[in-house]
């Protein structure tokens, strides 16, 4: 593959990676203001109860990480079509990661 390909790619997926993380946790915030009508806790606030900062903290990562794994589908299928072969790069996590070593 070519630098320039990476270069793009790279750009490509980081943008709407970002992009769709923000919008995921401004969604994240609403959906927690509408079913407490209060605003997410800050979970390393000592005054916050224990219980609320942790459903929050749950919340927030399972909505993020969701996100990411679509977002990360949705990218690898575009380029795929677009490009009529593989993405440069391939996505991952950590865990994706350590299994491989």
């Amino acid at each position: 593959m070519k630098l320039t390909e990476k270069v793009i790619w790279n750009v490509y997926s980081g943008l709407l990676g970002a992009m769709a993380t923000l919008v995921a946790q401004k969604l994240i915030t609403l959906a927690w203001e509408a079913a407490t009508g209060d605003e997410p806790p800050d979970p390393n606030d000592p005054e916050t109860p224990a219980f609320q900062a942790v459903v929050w903290a749950a919340a927030s990562g399972l909505g993020v990480g969701v996100t990411q794994i679509m977002m990360n589908r949705f990218v690898q299928r575009r380029w795929s079509t677009s490009m009529g072969h593989a993405a440069p790069g391939k996505l991952g996590n950590l865990l994706d990661l350590k299994r491989k070593k």
